[in-house]
């Protein structure tokens, strides 16, 4: 589950959240996540995981965004 972890630090360090309250459920509306902080958070992401995140996808939540960066990773 290193994606995840790694992804979990990623969004509770970008939105100053408690990393309790990201799940693989949780979705970016109930985490309050503009779409700036979506942006800055799939930079990270990209720049972490060498990966490029299709932003036309539908990632609504965390885990939508795990299971992308572990279908596309190199």
């Amino acid at each position: 589950m290193a994606v995840f972890e790694k992804v979990q630090d990623i969004i509770a360090d970008e939105l100053d959240k408690s990393k309790d309250d990201i799940t693989l459920e949780t979705s970016f509306e109930a985490l309050d996540a503009d779409s700036l902080d979506v942006f800055q958070i799939i930079n990270d992401i990209e720049d972490e995981f060498d990966v490029e995140v299709d932003t036309d996808e539908d990632l609504k939540t965390v885990g939508d965004l795990v299971n992308y960066v572990e279908a596309h990773q190199a």
